[in-house]
């Protein structure tokens, strides 16, 4: 039989319904020059599997035979984890004016662009479906826009970054610091900050392009 493709999601934009979408950097020297924290969520779990005639996105809950039949371990295959994390990060302060910007790289060395204006769906069911459509079709566009919500953009992350961003990565392991005395030394009103966070159960997301570690402490 044909295979189904992914059931389509609709994703709204921020300021639909009237309010205005935070301002955002466009050219090359406000993206080096601006204040803005740049979150790359590093080893997300996003993996589509195929059930029956369709797909879904792979996860420990619904999909414990496909992972024990694969010998995968559970723990390794947490979409939840990305999807929580970005509703914390596109829900901030610092999202709603316009001074973030995350990314997505998953276990599989996939890239993913956020668009600053998307608006992450509350529930995971229809988070699921959307990395689903993503990950087929390699674009989310607006429902009523042209605009492109989420896109998967080529490798490697670094490419991306501004070259006059500090990068930082978090680990237990990383220099101790308050969180609090760090922010208010070490960000720079000039240009970004790049932080890479695990999107992972558990381990240290080690990537090449970090100059040091830290360790938050409140």
């Amino acid at each position: 039989p044909l295979l189904r493709s992914p059931e389509k999601e609709s994703m709204s934009a921020a300021g639909e319904g009237g309010a205005m979408p935070p301002k955002t950097p466009k050219s090359k020297l406000e993206k080096e020059c601006a204040q803005r924290l740049i979150v790359v969520l590093e080893k997300a779990c996003l993996e589509t599997v195929k059930v029956g005639n369709n797909y879904e996105l792979l996860n420990c809950d619904d999909h414990t035979h496909i992972l024990r039949k694969h010998k995968r371990d559970p723990a390794e295959c947490r979409p939840d984890i990305c999807h929580q994390m970005l509703l914390t990060l596109m829900d901030s302060p610092l999202s709603k004016s316009g001074k973030l910007q995350v990314y997505i790289h998953t276990e599989n060395n996939i890239l993913i662009e956020v668009s600053p204006h998307v608006r992450i769906p509350r529930t995971y069911k229809r988070f699921a479906g959307l990395m689903v459509q993503l990950l087929h079709k390699l674009k989310i566009r607006a429902a009523n826009g042209p605009e492109t919500l989420l896109k998967v953009i080529k490798n490697p992350v670094v490419a991306h970054l501004p070259a006059s961003a500090s990068r930082h990565g978090t680990s237990k392991t990383g220099d101790l610091v308050n969180i609090r005395d760090w922010v208010a030394t070490n960000v720079p009103k000039d240009r970004p900050i790049v932080f890479a966070l695990g999107a992972m159960a558990h381990g240290k997301a080690e990537v090449d392009y970090v100059d040091k570690y830290l360790s938050f402490s409140s």
